[in-house]
């Protein structure tokens, strides 16, 4: 195995999907990463998408500068999520073309009544950022 696909399977780790779990993609085109997604893929049971009507166990949304408005993406990852299941927003790293600053995301978080809780380089070109409901009182 090399270094890279190490890299990638502890990334699809880190997302803390599970075996059994249908997730909703967003944001699918072809520059995504392609062994992360592969990966992912191996690991769950099914990677569904947008049009996906059914409950799911979590989102993954990749995201660039140029996408529409990442807040209207969110509330439709929201719609069919089930709960407290994980949204993942895939962006382009610094230097790479589409990359989203990282306000650009707390700013649509925020929007939709969540918060940033975590952020990780998942690949070569994209780094993964976890958001998480508000609770309530806070």
């Amino acid at each position: 195995m090399s270094s890279s696909t190490e890299g990638t399977t502890r990334a699809v780790v880190r997302l803390g999907f599970a075996a059994g779990q249908v997730v909703q993609e967003f944001g699918y085109d072809d520059d995504v990463d392609a062994g992360l997604r592969t990966d992912l893929e191996e690991m769950i049971d099914e990677l569904v998408g947008e049009d996906y009507d059914d409950v799911t166990d979590g989102a993954l949304i990749w995201h660039r500068g140029d996408d529409d408005d990442l807040s209207d993406t969110l509330m439709d990852a929201l719609g069919g999520l089930d709960d407290n299941g994980p949204v993942w927003v895939l962006t382009p790293k610094a230097g790479r073309r589409g990359h989203v600053p990282p306000s650009d995301v707390e700013d649509a978080a925020m929007t939709c009544g969540m918060h940033v809780m975590s952020t990780f380089a998942a690949a070569d070109d994209w780094s993964a950022t976890r958001l998480a409901s508000r609770g309530r009182g806070k």
